[in-house]
């Protein structure tokens, strides 16, 4: 049996138990399901993967780079799938049945082409009631991280809202989804219900299941002791270099003051959206001026204000600006959603400053980030690069992709940099504090995952170190608890791009870049060994 054969394997199993990960990839053949999660099966799934992994272990080493790094990015989803099931298996986090539902729905409503089918949306909102009842059976007795409830039950009473209001505005919906809509409702309700008065856990993960995800799926060369030595002296240098750039700015203010100044800086509301537009166009056109990368210009990227229907969930659930285009399902082109301002607008166009639209919105998410590494994800030669990185349900589809994917999309931030004029020297100083927040952010992955900090801890250092509101630090600490190394990837990618340009991008920066998005979503560091063995994808 081949690569492709076991990818193929490994791919029918996942979207088994994963059905609306097949919804966001564009597989078709599931879109009607939920997940199983009746009682048989966590063990259904861990036999399954345990016989597959002795398989994959088993294979011969590939005769072509592509082939080395799709086996390598197989065996650690497959170790990766079976140790979650033996110590923090899914069905044990109430978070994972709320967030399930709720895109589970709304991964059919996106737009797509062809359309997806109101049939299977029916069978989905049905199927809720049964999916949410064997949750409760999983649940039952169990001790959960206190915050993990909360974001379930925070995302429940979304889901009512979802059901209730979005859903019937959506030009999908029809009076039998509706009339499945209703009829589903009281069953979140009584799933949230369900979670009160339950006794508290510890979310950490452990040294040793931390250094496992770190060395088998990310492939990082590294424990998570000397990475968070690494990082301990990256946030020292990004500080010292923030306090640096504010100082030259303004000696009269401190960098927090000056970044809330920038926050002023900002269109009036009309101007928001030509804003996005422009600042994405403008930094198309300046990597590609300045030989840096080539863009995806033949890949469209359009920015549109988020519909009514998704407005009243949207702020409590894991709904994304801009999400990676489902593989099987391209079309021309991706949808950028610009959020609508709540009730309070200046503190709306506050957060739509001009620094945060073109650094966070149209490099970062947009043009050369997110948008251009997506479209060349999708050529790949390897199916896991293509797939790997769709955005789900509460993440990345496989974490394997994660330190190319964000470590690509935070490098473009300061890449630009070698744009002529296309930032301003405001600028850097938020792009200096992205740095310190990358590297905080991956101090407190480690650190709470290897038991050094609670998670209040974490949280006490994202305000008190990065200036976070309570609110978003709460948010991103919950999910950095729900997620182990899912947030050192960011920067320990960024980190692994850098080095690696200075060793073999000499003089060859936009074919080096390009090289790099080539492979798709897969362990930065397999990519690297590779091309610095002076090997090609095909």
């Amino acid at each position: 049996m081949t690569i492709t054969q076991r990818v193929d394997r490994f791919l029918a199993l996942h979207l088994q138990f994963m059905p609306v990960n097949a919804t966001f990839m564009g597989i078709d053949g599931h879109d009607h399901e939920l997940p199983p999660a009746d009682a048989g099966a966590r063990e259904r799934e861990l036999t399954a993967l345990r016989d597959l992994e002795g398989e994959v272990a088993r294979l011969p080493v590939g005769t072509t780079a592509s082939e080395r790094i799709e086996a390598a990015a197989l065996l650690g989803q497959v170790r990766m799938g079976v140790r979650e099931l033996e110590s923090r298996p899914r069905y044990h986090n109430p978070a994972w049945y709320t967030g399930e539902v709720a895109f589970g729905i709304i991964s059919l409503l996106l737009p797509v082409t062809p359309e997806r089918s109101a049939a299977a949306l029916l069978q989905r909102v049905a199927a809720i009631p049964r999916y949410l009842r064997e949750g409760s059976e999983r649940l039952a007795g169990r001790a959960i991280p206190a915050d993990w409830r909360t974001r379930a039950e925070a995302e429940g009473r979304a889901i009512v809202r979802l059901l209730e209001v979005g859903l019937p505005q959506h030009p999908m919906c029809d009076d039998a989804i509706a009339a499945a809509a209703a009829a589903a409702a009281p069953a979140v309700k009584e799933f949230v219900a369900g979670l009160a008065g339950r006794a508290d856990a510890d979310p950490a993960a452990g040294r040793e299941y931390l250094d496992f995800l770190m060395r088998e799926v990310h492939r990082l060369p590294y424990s998570s002791a000397e990475a968070e030595d690494l990082a301990q002296a990256g946030f020292d240098r990004a500080l010292a270099a923030l306090t640096a750039c504010a100082q030259r700015l303004n000696p009269e203010r401190s960098w927090q003051e000056q970044l809330a100044d920038l926050a002023r800086e900002h269109p009036d509301l009309a101007g928001v959206m030509p804003a996005y537009e422009r600042l994405n166009a403008d930094a198309m056109s300046a990597a590609d001026a300045a030989d840096l990368v080539t863009p995806a210009t033949e890949y469209g990227l359009s920015f549109e204000q988020l519909p009514a229907w998704a407005q009243p969930v949207a702020a409590d659930l894991y709904f994304l600006f801009y999400r990676s285009p489902a593989a099987g399902r391209p079309g021309a082109g991706s949808v950028y959603w610009v959020f609508p301002p709540g009730a309070d607008e200046e503190a709306y166009l506050r957060g739509q400053n001009y620094s945060t639209i073109k650094i966070t919105h149209a490099v970062h998410h947009g043009s050369i980030g997110h948008h251009t590494q997506n479209a060349r994800a999708r050529a790949a030669v390897g199916q896991l690069g293509r797939v790997a990185g769709t955005d789900c349900s509460a993440g990345i589809a496989m974490l394997s992709g994660g330190t190319l994917i964000e470590g690509w999309a935070c490098y473009t931030q300061d890449l630009l940099l070698e744009a002529e004029g296309f930032y301003q020297p405001t600028d850097e100083l938020v792009l200096k504090h992205a740095e310190l927040r990358n590297t905080a952010m991956c101090l407190a992955d480690i650190r709470l995952h290897t038991g050094a900090w609670s998670l209040n801890d974490m949280r006490g250092f994202y305000v008190d170190a990065l200036g976070l509101p309570p609110q978003r630090a709460w948010s991103e600490a919950t999910r950095n608890s729900m997620y182990p190394a899912t947030r050192l990837m960011y920067w320990l990618g960024t980190r692994a791009i850098k080095e690696a340009r200075a060793e073999l991008g000499q003089g060859r920066t936009r074919a080096f870049h390009d090289e790099l998005l080539s492979y798709g979503c897969v362990p930065v560091y397999s990519v690297i060994d590779e091309m610095r063995s002076g090997n090609l994808p095909a």
